[in-house]
């Protein structure tokens, strides 16, 4: 199989990247100054990273097409405004989870950002269920970048103005060289930032640009580690096809409305989960010590029985301690929770604890003003 390449593939080596096969791209890994220093980077100035592997599905509909999505996924889109982003989920009838994806509401219908791995599939789904009805089209045109971190605002602003004034989840459309590039205010690291869509032939420009404001590009490895210490889920690892939204403790992410309502697929799985329990749920583990649990660890209870498993594990740069998620039996989900973790056929202590590790930075204060 042909292993793409984004639009800024010629930026990331002139930046020294390192790359890795990620979801049939070449992706950057990291750069000069490591994973460690990159995190860092992030947390305390900004960051820019790509995400252009990443799938901008566009549908073109009116409110018969908001109906029509209402009966795919279990978000309340006919009370979403213009251009307000929701997190939500693409699950098959017994809820299992596809994808989890982003859906922002847009003049004549709806942009939903999918993850790499799964694009061509959600589209198929989507296509199928929608019955055809609607203008859909992944756009290979466009590519995605995030902005990430306490600078991040600060700097976008210098070369979109108006850009600070976004509220958390909410986007528009912004001038760039005599071009519309849609903006919003969101990310995948628990920092302030902002996600860029722009025309693949006017994007590294743009990056150079931020670049030369003081970003500096951040790989998937710093990103990963960034999304851990935030609780935030990677589809694939933490989430697939075998969890629910409920046993994933994803639940905050269907509405109320929708869970009274119903009539989206998954609903009676919800539902039943919602009313009777469900048997496993993603927690957080803090291994004791400097011991990394990864992803297959096992987990076991005190007297020795297997409990559970962990989907994603790494060392937190800004915590400075080993950290973890995984799937365990709801008896044991309770927070400090005694728990042992073997790895290389050796069990060490830990104990389940609070989502996130590290306290999410989102700007929720700021206006819309200008939209």
């Amino acid at each position: 199989m042909e292993v793409k390449k984004t639009a800024l593939y010629s930026l990331h080596e002139r930046h020294g990247a390192k790359f890795v096969p990620f979801a049939g791209y070449q992706m950057p890994i990291q750069y000069t100054e490591g994973i460690i220093e990159e995190h860092k980077i992030t947390r305390i100035k900004c960051g820019v990273f790509d995400i252009s592997h990443m799938g901008q599905l566009c549908i073109k509909g009116d409110d018969e097409l908001t109906t029509d999505l209402e009966k795919i996924f279990p978000t309340d889109l006919k009370n979403i405004s213009l251009n307000s982003s929701k997190y939500s989920f693409l699950m098959n009838e017994e809820a299992g989870i596809h994808d989890d994806l982003i859906i922002t509401k847009i003049n004549q219908g709806f942009i939903i950002v999918l993850n790499a791995a799964c694009k061509k599939k959600d589209f198929e789904i989507i296509k199928g269920l929608l019955n055809n009805k609607y203008e859909m089209k992944l756009r290979a045109d466009l590519s995605l970048i995030a902005i990430q971190g306490p600078d991040s605002s600060v700097i976008l602003e210098k070369v979109l103005f108006g850009v600070s004034k976004l509220r958390f989840m909410n986007g528009g459309c912004f001038n760039y060289n005599n071009e519309k590039i849609f903006v919003t205010r969101s990310g995948y690291t628990g920092e302030d930032g902002f996600e860029i869509s722009i025309k693949n032939e006017l994007l590294e420009e743009l990056v150079e640009i931020l670049i030369n404001h003081g970003a500096k590009m951040i790989g998937l490895g710093a990103r990963d580690t960034l999304r851990l210490e935030a609780g935030l889920c990677l589809y694939g690892h933490d989430i697939d096809i075998k969890m629910s939204p409920i046993e994933a403790s994803l639940g905050w992410a269907i509405s109320k409305k929708r869970i009274k309502e119903g009539g989206f697929r998954g609903y009676e799985k919800i539902k039943y989960q919602i009313e009777n329990g469900v048997n496993k749920l993603r927690v957080g583990i803090e291994p004791e010590g400097k011991i990394i649990a990864r992803e297959k660890t096992k987990i076991f209870n005190e007297d020795e029985k297997e409990i559970g498993e962990i989907t994603s594990g790494t060392f937190g740069p800004s915590v400075q301690k080993p950290i973890a998620m995984g799937y365990v039996n709801k008896a044991f989900s309770k927070i400090n929770t005694k728990i042992f973790l073997k790895i290389r056929g050796k069990k060490y202590p830990g104990n389940i604890c609070n989502l996130p590790f590290y306290k999410k930075n989102y700007m929720k204060g700021a206006t819309n003003e200008w939209n």
